[in-house]
C-alpha cells in the first residue's frame, strides 16, 4: 500500500537455481521486509525500489544467496554509515523532521543476520540512494532437487496407500515430494494420535505402509507404534518404517524392539527409501 501511495516504481528479480532450502522463514522475512520498508520510507514519491535475490554459490549441500535492496532515495553521508545499526540512530539532515529514524528495525536485522552467520553491507550516497547487501547461507534439500536425476520414476507402485506421520511442515513436504515419484497414494498425519485416529477411521487394511517420525508432539512415534501393534485387526500387521534424525544403533534397535520394521535416518536417502518400498511392496505381491 505504501508503494502505491508514494507512486514508487518497485521491481524484483530472482536469479536462483536451488528453490528448496532450510531456514527460519519468519526471521528471513523480517530481515528482508525491514530493509525493504526502510527503502520505501526514505525514497521520495516517484522513486525506485528494487529487490534482487541472487544465488552466489552451491557446495556440499549448502547454498549461498545475496538479498539486495536498492533505492534512489535520500541516502546517507559516508560518516554516518558505521552508526546505522545503532538503536534509534538518525542522521542530522534537513529531512529529520519529516522522516522517522531507523528505530529498532536495523539493529534487530543486524542481530538476526549475525545469529544466522551471515553478513550485511551498506553502500549509500547522500541524495543518491542506498544499497543493502545481505549474504546468507542455508542447507538445501538434495532429495527434492535431485529426485528426477536418479531415475526413480521407473518404479511404479500405483494403488499403494502410504500414511506419512510427520509433524514438521518442511519434512512432510519433502517426504510427499519423494513419495510422489513412486506414484503412491499418500495421506498425512501430524502426530501419533492423529495417525491412530486415521487408522481407526479408514477401512481395515487400507494402508500398505506407514512412514513414522519418532519425535512428535502429543504422541510420539514409539507410542503410536505400540498402539498399532496392539490392534486386533489387519492394521496391526502394517509395516511401520521409522524416520528419525537419531541414526545411532541403539535408536535403530529400540525402534525394532517396539515393532517397527525398518529404520531410516533423516534426511531420508531416496535410494534407501526406494529399497524399502520395493522390499515390502514386492514381498506383499509374492505372498498373494
Amino acid at each position: 500500500p505504501l508503494i502505491k501511495e508514494k507512486n514508487l516504481h518497485y521491481s524484483y528479480l530472482l536469479e536462483i537455481k536451488h528453490l528448496h532450502f532450510i531456514c527460519d522463514k519468519s526471521n528471513l522475512r523480517e530481515i528482508v521486509l525491514n530493509i525493504l520498508s526502510n527503502a520505501i520510507k526514505y525514497t521520495p514519491e516517484g522513486g525506485n525500489v528494487e529487490l534482487l535475490i541472487q544465488e552466489i554459490s552451491f557446495e556440499n549441500n549448502k547454498v549461498k544467496y545475496h538479498f539486495i535492496i536498492i533505492d534512489n532515495g535520500i541516502g546517507m553521508k559516508e560518516d554516518f554509515l558505521p552508526h546505522i545499526f545503532e538503536e534509534f540512530a538518525r542522521e542530522k539532515t534537513s529531512t529529520e523532521s519529516k522522516v522517522p529514524g531507523v528505530g529498532l528495525g536495523l539493529p534487530i536485522v543486524k542481530s538476526l543476520i549475525d545469529m544466522m552467520n551471515g553478513t550485511i553491507q551498506v553502500e549509500s550516497k547522500l541524495n543518491k540512494g542506498t544499497k543493502f547487501t545481505v549474504e546468507l547461507s542455508f542447507l538445501t534439500s538434495l532429495q527434492v532437487e535431485n529426485v528426477n536425476e536418479r531415475n526413480t520414476s521407473t518404479l511404479d507402485f500405483s494403488g499403494k496407500h502410504i500414511l506419512l506421520v510427520e509433524d514438521n511442515e518442511l519434512n512432510a513436504e519433502i517426504g510427499i515430494e519423494l513419495l510422489n515419484t513412486f506414484k503412491v497414494i499418500i495421506d498425512l498425519a501430524k502426530n501419533g494420535e492423529e495417525c491412530i485416529k486415521i487408522l481407526e477411521k479408514m477401512p481395515e487394511g487400507y494402508y500398505d505402509l506407514i512412514l513414522m517420525d519418532i519425535q512428535m508432539p502429543i504422541m510420539d512415534g514409539y507410542e503410536a507404534t505400540k498402539i498399532i501393534r496392539s490392534f486386533n485387526n489387519k492394521n496391526a500387521q502394517i509395516p511401520i518404517i521409522a524416520m528419525t534424525a537419531n541414526a545411532f544403533e541403539e535408536d535403530r534397535k529400540h525402534a525394532l524392539q517396539l515393532g517397527m520394521n525398518e529404520h531410516l535416518a533423516k534426511p531420508v536417502d531416496i535410494e534407501k527409501l526406494k529399497d524399502v518400498l520395493t522390499k515390502y511392496f514386492n514381498h506383499e505381491k509374492r505372498e498373494k
